[in-house]
């Protein structure tokens, strides 16, 4: 688990990613369900970087996607989950994030990483978090292909 994705964006400078921080409930699944064939993507992304789940888990049932990826999900303490967030991203180094997100607590740790990305859901986004976010693409699966292709990165951000 961890390695490095690297990235030069002219305009922008070097992108070292080392964490992908992701909510869990509206990014990564919906109604407290992980879409079909989700582990098996983020499965591949492991020996690419460090993955994190952080999550206050509104569905009861991240004991569950804790074992289908065989990860533990970082949980939040009751109030103020957008600070948590962002407090996380910076623990981690934030100039290594990558953090993904849907939710109104989710826009301060996208603007805290050194790249935001805003995941379209089911569930919706709040229009703050996808002012907050560097990128937006309409699902989970959009995003984590940015990670698998970083010259996708490249083409939306470079000036």
């Amino acid at each position: 688990m961890g390695g490095m994705i690297e990235l030069t964006i002219p305009g922008r400078g070097e992108l070292r990613i080392q964490h992908v921080v992701t909510d869990v409930n509206g990014t990564l699944a919906v109604d407290g369900q992980l879409p079909d064939g989700l582990a098996r993507r983020i499965n591949a992304l492991r020996d690419r970087v460090a993955l994190h789940m952080i999550t206050a888990d509104t569905h009861g049932r991240q004991a569950g996607i804790d074992q289908l990826l065989g990860l533990s999900a970082e949980r939040l303490q009751p109030g103020n989950e957008a600070a948590q967030k962002a407090e996380f991203v910076r623990g981690l180094g934030a100039a290594t994030v990558v953090a993904i997100g849907q939710g109104m607590n989710d826009a301060a740790m996208l603007r805290e990483a050194a790249l935001g990305i805003c995941v379209m859901s089911r569930e919706g986004a709040a229009v703050e978090t996808l002012l907050a976010a560097d990128i937006v693409v309409p699902d989970i699966f959009s995003a984590l292909e940015l990670l698998e292709r970083p010259l996708r990165i490249l083409a939306t951000l470079r000036t």
